[in-house]
Order: structure tokens, then sequence, then C-alpha cells
């Protein structure tokens, strides 16, 4: 932590309140927006569809309510506070159970805190929803710097480690003495980070993306490594873009993603195949896959919109390449995770990491799951089956 983090340690309360001058905007740049002409291919391989970009902006202006997500996280106890210089916005929800566990869980990008909210009864409260009293946590969900209502950092050095160690600040200042944490895509690394420095009070993570496997090559002598590796290669010839741009040039496709809401939208949808087509389907066809409705798409996306953090969220992408390139110049190997670790591998990830990859990144590994649904966003498109993961992986370390 920099010298800056002394600065306040005050938690204060915090009320989502949009302008109605700033949905109307929203509004009429939709209707401005000047479309391309349709893809010559019949699938994504020259990106975002026309017919899914027209479905989505005509229901984002016309149907979509904003107001509505807006209630659903005012209905949450919601916070700010300053670490390390930057306002860190979280929801924190205590469980009414005793003896609750703390968890501290981060979403990823092109996510917020939207992607968990329906996590939040199933974790706070498991005999509501199929679980055990037993099974309870505490839940912390903290926005990444520069996402969502966390502030932008005004200086480079966010990398996932630095965030991991505000994260543990966090914590520390809610008054959690005895903890966990989780994470998937950004919050992955995030996470990682976290069991690597194992800072006090931390007990055990759970990972749904294998961050250790994109450092480098993984062992293929098995069926299921060689499938993962062809996987991963897929990803980076094709479906790497968006990728490669924020870890190199965030500034660049930040005027875009701040100028444009249809513009962000394309940005946001061009992420993994899996993901893509089943949003796609959700606007087109009208066939959501599990919570990847159209209201739940449109609400997360609004957020980047209203809160303009389409550029300062994607600087983290450069922030975690900078870190990664200057530890493999100075040839410094990251220490290793100590701390018990829980992974959980959904089906239509960007690769399903076999549990051999896990237990090479982590050799400490106590709970390992195929899970039967779900892709990247696992704790988005199946709440219930991702809380009942987390409730497995965790229940060693009560």
């Amino acid at each position: 932590m920099s010298t800056t983090a002394q600065t306040t340690t005050e938690i204060r309360a915090f009320h989502v309140e949009i302008p109605e001058e700033k949905l109307a905007d929203l509004r009429r740049r939709i209707a401005a927006t000047r479309l391309p002409s349709r893809e010559l291919v019949t699938d994504r391989s020259q990106g975002v569809q026309l017919a899914t970009i027209q479905e989505l902006a005509r229901f984002w202006e016309a149907d979509y309510d904003w107001r509505k997500a807006e209630a659903k996280l005012n209905a949450l106890p919601q916070f700010t506070t300053e670490i390390d210089g930057v306002d860190i916005h979280f929801i924190h929800v205590k469980s009414v159970h005793e003896n609750a566990l703390p968890l501290i869980m981060t979403h990823g990008w092109p996510g917020s805190v939207i992607e968990l909210l329906d996590t939040v009864g199933p974790l706070t409260d498991p005999p509501a929803h199929g679980g055990r009293v037993e099974d309870a946590f505490h839940l912390v969900l903290p926005s990444l710097p520069g996402y969502g209502f966390s502030g932008e950092p005004t200086e480079v050095g966010w990398d996932p480690g630095r965030v991991a160690r505000a994260w543990a600040e966090l914590m520390s200042r809610l008054g959690y003495t005895r903890y966990v944490a989780q994470g998937g895509d950004v919050g992955a690394s995030v996470t990682d980070a976290m069991g690597r420095q194992a800072p006090e009070g931390l007990v055990g993570i759970h990972i749904n993306l294998l961050v250790t496997a994109l450092a480098g090559p993984q062992p293929t002598e098995s069926e299921q490594e060689r499938a993962a590796a062809d996987a991963l290669a897929t990803f980076r010839a094709s479906g790497f873009g968006y990728f490669l741009e924020q870890a190199t040039r965030p500034q660049t496709i930040g005027y875009a993603l701040l100028d444009s809401p249809v513009a962000l939208a394309a940005w946001m949808l061009d992420h993994d195949t899996d993901s893509y087509y089943k949003i796609s389907h959700a606007f087109v066809d009208g066939e959501p896959s599990g919570n990847l409705t159209r209201d739940q798409i449109v609400d997360n996306i609004t957020l980047y919109w209203l809160t303009g953090t389409g550029a300062s969220a994607a600087r983290s992408y450069w922030e975690s390449g900078r870190a990664q390139a200057a530890a493999l110049a100075a040839g410094q190997a990251p220490p290793e995770v100590s701390l018990p670790v829980g992974f959980t591998t959904f089906p239509d990830e960007i690769f399903r990491a076999p549990r051999s990859w896990v237990e090479k990144g982590y050799p400490n590994l106590i709970y390992f799951n195929e899970a039967e649904r779900g892709g990247h966003f696992a704790a988005w498109e199946e709440p219930e089956l991702f809380s009942t993961e987390l409730r497995a992986a965790f229940s060693s370390l009560r």
C-alpha cells in the first residue's frame, strides 16, 4: 500500500440516483447512432452481428427502464470508502444467520457488481434457497477501481496485486478477522493475487477462471488437457481482439466507449463465443440463457455508460499486462499460493480447465468440481448453481 492509504478510513453510505437528464441524453444518443452495413458472414467471425445490435439498441431506447436496476441496487446496503487514494464502492450484506463466513467476491470485465446481485440471496440466506443455515456468508461485493461507482485511479500502478491489497484493507476496515475470497475473469486475477499475498485473516480462495493457465503452456498429455489447450488456442487466434486492445491501447478504444452507447454495447458483447451467442439469442430470439436476460445485460451496459467508466475499466488490462511484463523482465516468479484453493470448471467457459492444470497452478487444491451448466459469467448466468459451488468449496474452512 502506498503512503496515501492513510488519508481516511471513513465508510460512507451510498445511494444511486441518476438524474433524468442523463437517461434522456442516453436515449438521444442511441437514436442518433450510425450503424455499419450487415456483416458478410453468417456467424460472429467478423464481430458483433448487426441484427443483435439493432435489437439491443431498439430495446435500450424504447423499452428499457434503468430505474428498476437502480431500485435493485438501492435495496442493498451500499457504501464507499477511500483506500490508497481511490474511492471504492462496495455492497455489504450481512447474513442474519449466526457464524456466517465473511466472503469478498470480485467481478470481472465487462462485468460489474450487477453480475453478482442474484447471488446475494443464496449466499447470505441459504435456507431460503435450498441450502443450510451453516452455509451462510456475510457478503462484500466491491467495484473494481475504475469500474462502476468506484473512483478512477489517477496514477498508474493499479494492477491486480494492488487491488488485492486494497481488498485486504477493506475487509480489515469492516472488522473481518477471518474470511474467504472469490473471483472470476479479472476478479480471478485479483483473488489469485490475494492468495499469493496471504493477508492476515484470509483463509482460502475460490476461482472459476484458471489464470495460471493463461501465463504459459500447460501439459497436453490427456484428452482433457488437449481439448483445453485447443480451446485456448482458438480464443487467442480469433477471440483475443478486445484483450489485446485493452492491454495495449485502452485510451484509444476509450473514445468510442465514452461517446457512443451503442459502440460501448458492441464492445462489451464481443467477449467469448459462448456468452456472445447466449446474449444474442436473448435479444434476437427472446431466449435468454439462465439469468442472461435482456434487462440484466442492459443493466450492466447502462452502468458503464452512466458512470463513464469504459476507458478506465479497459485500463485494468493495461495495468495487468504491464505488471506481468515487469515481473518477467525481472525474472520474478510469483510466490506460491499456500492457502487452500477451491476451483469450479463451468462447461461453457473459454476453456474447461482440467484438474491436472488446476493442481499444477494450485498444489493446495481442496475442492474441484465440473459444474453441469454455466459459462464465463457463471455467477450471472447461473446464480443458484454458482452459490451451491461456493458453499461446497468453502465448507471445510468454516
